[in-house]
């Protein structure tokens, strides 16, 4: 069964209508997307490496967890989910707002920070998209950031989950 996802207007109001996973959108439609950065006490990001037969940025490192919110999910249960189905990992992010949003071409992408020290060897990885996952400073993700190795994220997104990570402490 292919996964259905809801269409958004341009203010992030729902439309009432949905769409395939891989449709194209049209200039005015919307989705929501997620990511979840997971930030030990050492001020380091858990990342992951995505398989290489991904079609998307094969073999890149990437935030801890991203992926797509399902027609009738909201932001927070589509990051938990993800977050689940990608590393093994139960979070509740019920009563969490996202730290940010980051608006794109044809979606929005709600950005969660979640403060926690993961015994890395527990995790569960989900084989068909993460390859390896692995705790590395800001320095560290800069320094692939240069080589073409990590996600091409605007840096400042960076920035800010490094920044506000510093401030929750």
């Amino acid at each position: 069964m292919m996964e259905r996802f809801d269409i958004y207007d341009k203010n992030r109001r729902l439309t009432g209508r949905t769409a395939e996973r891989g449709q194209e959108l049209e200039a005015d439609e919307y989705r929501l997307i997620v990511h979840v950065s997971i930030m030990n006490n050492q001020n380091q990001l858990l990342i992951q490496k995505r398989q290489p037969h991904k079609p998307a940025w094969p073999g890149f490192w990437d935030i801890s967890v991203g992926g797509g919110a399902l027609a009738g999910e909201t932001s927070q249960a589509a990051a938990a989910r993800e977050t689940f189905e990608e590393l093994g990992l139960a979070i509740d992010l019920s009563e969490v707002a996202p730290y940010f949003m980051v608006k794109f071409p044809n979606g929005f992408a709600d950005e969660y920070i979640v403060h926690q020290d993961v015994d890395l060897t527990v995790l569960n990885l989900q084989t068909a998209e993460v390859q390896a996952v692995k705790w590395a400073s800001y320095d560290e993700v800069m320094a692939m950031v240069d080589q073409g190795i990590f996600f091409p994220y605007q840096e400042p997104m960076l920035d800010l989950i490094f920044s506000f990570f510093e401030e929750g402490r």
